[in-house]
């Protein structure tokens, strides 16, 4: 475990990376206690879903980060064998509920489906090379609206409303972080995936036909990977912003005004460092750039960012909307590719003990 003074050396050092002074991302608690060990955690409409590590129970908070109570019934999984459970939330799209929240283990190649009040659950996917390292949902359409699931045999997957997976690609190593670019990211089309690997520390990018584009960067432990929406903040709504299990001892928050600078930017953090990286494009050299931007309290693990699409369908710049008008899929996919929407990647990972 590195001590204060390393991780304040690696900060200095990330700051004369940036080319320029950077205020390092602040975090403040927002759920004090999960009843364990955090590992995942999503938004999923009125609520926030997440899982503790070795525990096949998920648990559901309010918008305040308060009320914790059990969600749905514990996954059937063997007891010795639960590991890290990620989680996530669909968005309506391709054939998905709004809001439905779906779960897999780092142990099993298989992925459970819940309602979005958790009365009922089902196993939604199986047979998935590999244990389940991340879950996100296409919001802008490259991959068909489909989720895309990372495993830990490197192996990146497509899997449609009824279940049905198709391999898109192999990353050389245990699979991580994932989201999708909001816009022109350098020289990445806007809505392409891209995915960070544990196994390899590096980071690609990946058509919808699987084709994999190294962007040139090394990372040592990297752990969750997140897009900065474009439109980050615009409601004014407190709860926009950056919430992320913070393992083993709570779940956190960065407000939205702290990520400003790196609209449309990826953010990626290291679980062995706990430090945490803004990925930018350099047109003059013609390459990305990686520059730190903070140290997490402890261990980084699921992290997403919470924006005005995301609290409420259909108001994309004040909080006066309906609160009960939902657009057409068509018209939800269009918002969310305006707002760079990625908050719904439930990612992360647990580095060994001892």
């Amino acid at each position: 475990m590195k001590n204060k003074l390393l991780l304040t050396l690696i900060g200095s050092i990330g700051l004369l990376w940036a080319g320029s002074a950077l205020a390092q991302v602040a975090f403040t608690p927002f759920v004090g206690s999960t009843g364990g060990s955090p590992i995942g955690f999503s938004y999923a409409g009125n609520k926030f879903v997440g899982s503790n590590y070795w525990s096949n129970q998920l648990y559901q908070t309010d918008l305040s980060g308060g009320n914790l109570q059990a969600f749905g019934a514990p996954i059937p999984l063997s007891s010795g064998s639960v590991g890290e459970i990620y989680v996530s939330s669909s968005l309506g799209l391709g054939g998905f509920g709004l809001r439905d929240v779906f779960a897999g283990s780092q142990s099993y190649g298989n992925i459970y489906r819940f309602s979005n009040d958790g009365l009922t659950q089902s196993l939604f996917a199986t047979g998935l090379a590999g244990g389940v390292r991340g879950i996100a949902f296409d919001p802008f359409g490259s991959y068909g609206n489909n989720m895309l699931v990372t495993t830990s045999v490197g192996n990146v997957y497509t899997v449609n409303s009824t279940g049905t997976a198709t391999l898109l690609a192999n990353v050389g190593g245990d699979a991580e972080g994932l989201d999708f670019a909001p816009q022109q990211f350098g020289n990445i089309s806007a809505g392409t995936l891209v995915v960070v690997s544990e196994g390899t520390g590096r980071l690609n990018a990946i058509t919808s036909g699987g084709a994999m584009t190294d962007l040139g960067l090394q990372f040592s432990t990297p752990e969750m990977l997140s897009f900065v929406p474009t439109n980050l903040g615009i409601s004014g709504n407190p709860l926009e912003g950056f919430y992320a299990a913070n393992y083993a001892v709570n779940v956190i928050k960065a407000g939205a005004t702290q990520f400003s600078s790196f609209l449309g930017d990826a953010v990626i953090t290291e679980e062995g460092s706990h430090q945490m990286y803004r990925i930018s494009w350099d047109s003059t050299a013609g390459a990305f750039n990686k520059s730190w931007i903070g140290t997490f309290p402890s261990q980084p693990e699921d992290g997403i960012f919470v924006t005005a699409a995301i609290l409420n369908p259909g108001c994309t710049a004040t909080n006066t909307c309906n609160q009960s008008a939902v657009p057409e899929p068509e018209t939800y996919a269009m918002l969310l590719a305006g707002l760079g929407l990625l908050g719904f990647t439930a990612r992360r990972r647990k580095q060994n003990l001892g």
